[in-house]
């Protein structure tokens, strides 16, 4: 093998290499983003639920002008 075919293949091979660990932290990242999304859509639920319950429990306001008017 000459020595330019050799340098590209060496060039090639770290550019490889680079590219790998790239994936690899990228894969990472969306492994825990996805449980942080996991994790909110719970909170979401139960805040939506909460809030529900909260509502549900107040009485209705009458329609009535302000005592400012």
């Amino acid at each position: 093998m000459d020595k330019e075919t050799e340098c590209r293949i060496i060039t090639l091979e770290t550019k490889l290499a680079y590219l790998e660990d790239f994936v690899r932290q990228l894969q990472e990242m969306s492994v825990a983003q996805t449980k942080q999304i996991d994790i909110l859509k719970q909170e979401n639920k139960l805040m939506s639920g909460r809030l529900q319950d909260l509502s549900d429990s107040l009485e209705e306001i009458p329609n009535r002008k302000p005592p400012h008017y």
